[in-house]
């Protein structure tokens, strides 16, 4: 299932050879006829010229294309950060200057991090500066450390948990169109250049996408070097990166940082109507929603029903696939 991903996400067809490293064009078509996506496996081998080895069974096959497809895949990830870097300067959604540097990217489904540190030094004044992206489906962040200032961590898309974490930044610093619940993990908000911080910006671009932030049962505090300075700062829980943005905090402890309006605008009226924010039952000093933002997209949640959309039973349906992982959760609310 990760080859057929892989291949056929990371490949198009193109004109092909006459022959494949000595093979006829029949017997190429032959082998490549049993994979998932024939044309991308015979371009693919007919681009590999430093592979001389017969292909005498299936594994030998399977053995050169698992290769390819990795080498293809790894090159992917820098593509991506780089269409994304130039996204964001052309969009000027984040300034006219750009120092995107990803620390860490994954790929590929079911993977698992546990007890690591993932770190980006670049420092709060070199604007973006993600630490970890990741765009695994049924992907798990168990006891880890995201560290760094602006987009941290970036959930770029598909099925993600995150259990016990440690996430630490400043702008935007949880922030993609991943359909991602945190649970149980504290979040400190940092020392900000601009003396502004937003906790996150979620990219839903469609009311029919299945994506959003869930944040359960999590605490948002001030890192030690905002602790001093936390009333010269303003700190929200979000703002909207795209038009149908889906922000939630369930059950959250939300400390005296959190500014009374709770919610920033991106730039104007962006979104206000259309995205999706949420909270549900928060505790803490900075949780009372008496004075938060009067947008038609604001919800504040009371029914335990309407929560329960965004727990990783139902949001991500965890049942199906996290018991296997071995990492603890909470099912419902």
């Amino acid at each position: 299932m990760a080859l057929r991903a892989l291949v056929t996400l990371l490949f198009v067809p193109l004109f092909l050879s006459p022959t494949i490293l000595g093979y006829s064009q029949a017997d190429i078509k032959k082998w490549c006829s049993q994979t998932p996506n024939p044309e991308p496996c015979e371009y693919f081998l007919s681009h590999k010229p430093n592979y001389h080895n017969s292909i005498k069974q299936k594994s030998d096959f399977f053995t050169i294309s698992k290769q390819l497809a990795l080498e293809r895949a790894l090159k992917q990830i820098f593509e991506d950060a780089y269409i994304f870097a130039r996204q964001v300067e052309n969009d000027k959604i984040k300034g006219p200057s750009l120092s995107l540097s990803v620390r860490y990217a994954v790929v590929g489904d079911g993977f698992i991090a546990q007890d690591i540190t993932i770190r980006n030094t670049a420092g709060a004044a070199n604007q973006q500066a993600v630490a970890l992206r990741s765009g695994s489906d049924l992907s798990v962040f168990y006891r880890c450390s995201l560290e760094g200032y602006q987009d941290t961590l970036y959930v770029h898309s598909q099925r993600q948990f995150y259990r016990e974490c440690d996430i630490y930044g400043t702008v935007d610093f949880i922030f993609g169109n991943a359909a991602v619940v945190l649970q149980n993990c504290n979040i400190y908000a940092r020392y900000p250049p601009n003396k502004t911080n937003t906790l996150t910006a979620q990219g839903r671009t469609d009311p029919n996408q299945n994506t959003g932030i869930s944040i359960h049962d999590c605490t948002v505090k001030a890192a030690s070097d905002l602790m001093a300075s936390q009333n010269s700062v303003t700190t929200y829980l979000g703002r909207p990166w795209k038009e149908y943005s889906r922000t939630v905090f369930m059950k959250t402890y939300l400390d005296s940082l959190i500014a009374p309006a709770g919610w920033m605008e991106w730039s104007g009226n962006f979104a206000l109507n259309t995205l999706y924010y949420g909270e549900y039952a928060n505790t803490g000093p900075g949780s009372s929603t008496a004075n938060r933002v009067n947008w038609s997209g604001y919800h504040v949640i009371t029914s335990a029903s309407v929560a329960s959309q965004y727990t990783v039973a139902n949001f991500i349906s965890g049942g199906s696939w996290l018991p296997a992982t071995n990492v603890p959760y909470t099912a419902d609310l």
